[in-house]
């Protein structure tokens, strides 16, 4: 029986075996059996996720008046979702792969108390807005990478290696700030991060660049179509040629560099860093990340659909500020949200694989 090769670079996908002129007798679908103009696959989920940040913003507008559609809301909105959605963009090219990554919130804020110390602070008042903004990356890339190591070479089980880092992240955070929070006084990282761009603020521009760039590595690199073929079937992208292991690190190395880009910005937001900054940012991101059409168990993922579920949650949440709502009820909303998409993905993944 002659064997076909599967090239390094294309995700392997386990298909249904059948005959050759099998197709030809399947009995053709119905009228009506799909509707006419209604787009299937990742095209039928995103448009759902926009008729629900439509819905939310319908029932903001009814609730809360010009306070919720006024431009300045908007803003407020899209800067609240920045700093989370650059979060779930490194989170999900790690659950597209199939891992889980519980420590980018406690890297936040270490990046963040790290990069306000007075050692460096001095040195950027001497060299430039450029060392704090590096150390802040510095920390993110090296979280993320011990990390990655102990994954997929320590063979520790993602929840747990990242569960670790988490709780020692933060307890390092908190010894080098001494529980304190250390205010930023360079001039110049204030001026080069805070304010607006256009009208519009500048971490969401930094947040706009990041999911394009990732979008991009995703969706049109050898990266992304490996990672696809990481989260579908490991084995078979090892036979396939891929370097697993190797490639698993890259991937929790850039959920932590992305970490420490959003460290940046909240820097910039804030303007202060402390050890509680980032706090349970880790689950809004794995919760963005579900919404949007991100398979929890692997082998496919969208940033498109990422974005707009980091959009759905922030529209929500200030939803639920501009009509004084009790936060314990916003909390149940967004749970429910969570294991309805998750039932949804079960039901779809279901659908297909026996259809």
């Amino acid at each position: 029986m002659n064997e076909q090769k599967v090239p390094a670079d294309v995700p392997a996908q386990v298909e249904d075996v059948r005959e050759p002129d099998a197709a030809a007798r399947r009995p053709a679908p119905k009228n009506g059996a799909r509707r006419a103009g209604i787009p299937g696959g990742t095209a039928g989920r995103n448009l759902g996720l926009v008729v629900a940040l439509a819905v939310i913003g319908v029932v903001g507008y009814l609730t809360a008046g010009g306070r919720f559609a006024s431009l300045d809301n908007l803003m407020v909105i899209l800067s609240l979702a920045s700093v989370i959605g650059v979060l779930s963009i490194g989170m999900t090219f790690v659950i597209t792969a199939g891992g889980i990554d519980l420590s980018v919130g406690s890297v936040l804020g270490l990046a963040s108390v790290w990069a306000t110390t007075l050692a460096t602070q001095t040195m950027a008042d001497q060299y430039g807005w450029i060392i704090m903004v590096g150390c802040a990356l510095a920390v993110g890339l090296g979280a993320g990478v011990v990390n990655g190591v102990l994954i997929a070479y320590g063979r520790v089980v993602a929840f747990i290696a990242t569960l670790a880092m988490m709780v020692a992240a933060r307890g390092l955070a908190e010894l080098i700030a001494n529980r304190r929070t250390q205010i930023v006084n360079v001039d110049s990282f204030t001026d080069t991060f805070r304010g607006d761009l256009l009208g519009v603020p500048k971490i969401v521009w930094i947040f706009v660049v990041v999911a394009v760039a990732g979008w991009f590595l995703l969706n049109r690199t050898t990266f992304g179509r490996r990672t696809v073929a990481v989260g579908g079937n490991p084995e078979a992208a090892r036979l396939a040629g891929i370097k697993v292991r190797r490639h698993t690190m890259y991937l929790y190395a850039l959920a932590g560099l992305a970490a420490g880009i959003a460290a940046v910005m909240m820097l910039a937001r804030t303007t202060a860093g402390s050890s509680t900054n980032g706090s349970f940012y880790e689950l809004d991101a794995i919760a963005a990340v579900v919404v949007g059409g991100t398979l929890i168990a692997g082998g496919r993922g969208t940033i498109v659909g990422t974005v707009l579920g980091v959009l759905i949650f922030a529209s929500l949440q200030n939803l639920f500020i501009q009509n004084n709502l009790d936060s314990s009820v916003q909390l149940i909303t967004k749970g429910a949200i969570i294991v309805v998409a998750v039932l949804l993905q079960q039901r779809f993944t279901t659908r297909s694989s026996t259809g």
